[in-house]
């Protein structure tokens, strides 16, 4: 291996370490906060909310490398994939409350 692959690797490693620590202590947290009931409900899930986002953050930055300064390409890639998320589960939503709607 030449210098830079191992500097490329070296820099790669690290970025492994750093996003596994900071997923395995954002996990901690929120079974933490689930297991201890420290905070009343609307509180613990408005917590655990905040909790998951930094999950997505932290997953996008250390393991897909994309950060706020990445390529167009990434960046559509993201949001076209959020578009369908949002698609699907409003869908699911939506569908399911005109059923409740219906049965009651």
């Amino acid at each position: 291996m030449t210098g830079e692959h191992v500097e490329t690797y070296a820099k790669d490693f690290n970025s492994y370490c750093i996003g596994g620590l900071l997923a395995l202590i954002l996990t901690a947290l929120a079974f933490g906060l689930v297991i201890f009931e420290i905070l009343p409900h609307f509180e613990r899930l408005l917590a655990l909310a905040v909790l998951a986002v930094a999950q997505i953050v932290v997953h996008f930055r250390y393991f897909l490398h994309i950060g706020w300064h990445s390529h167009r390409d990434d960046l559509q890639l993201v949001l076209f994939t959020g578009l369908i998320l949002f698609l699907m589960v409003g869908g699911t939503i939506w569908i399911l409350s005109n059923l409740h709607e219906r049965m009651m």
